[in-house]
């Protein structure tokens, strides 16, 4: 949670078993409702390395938020690139999105070098654009458009 903490606002340092069963116990609702479509990312073991999942989601423009964490001990694996290319290419054949948008806090530099190894594009930096445990980050929009 240490290191996830100064990038995701849903996440403080509390975050805690609780906090997980309530989020997994909300997602197939939002799958169903269209609103979020989120994986788990699991090792050859099956054991939890991470999340990844499309979230954030406008219907009325067709776009997406495309989001991933790894946990500390499998990062710099591939781990996080492989579920975001995976889950944007599930993304574009299941739903009719055009735009999936990976908005990285200017600080994150693993979680920026994900995106442009996914193949998003970087469209520009979003002054002020997190609120994360009461103080403004900017971050960097990628973008990954239907092929």
């Amino acid at each position: 949670m240490a290191e996830l903490h100064p990038w995701a606002p849903w996440c403080p340092l509390t975050y805690g078993l609780a906090d997980a069963t309530t989020w997994i116990a909300q997602q197939p609702a939002a799958r169903e409702a269209g609103t979020a479509f989120e994986f788990l990312v699991v090792g050859d073991d099956g054991g939890l390395l991470g999340c990844c999942g499309v979230n954030q989601i406008n219907r009325g423009f067709r776009l997406g938020n495309l989001g991933y964490w790894i946990r500390s001990s499998a990062t710099r694996r591939g781990y996080a690139t492989e579920a975001a290319r995976q889950v944007a290419a599930w993304a574009f054949q299941n739903t009719d999105l055009q735009r999936l948008e990976l908005l990285v806090a200017v600080g994150n530099a693993p979680s920026q070098a994900v995106a442009l190894k996914t193949g998003a594009i970087l469209e520009g930096r979003l002054r002020s654009r997190f609120l994360v445990h009461g103080q403004f980050q900017d971050a960097f929009v990628y973008s990954l458009i239907r092929p």
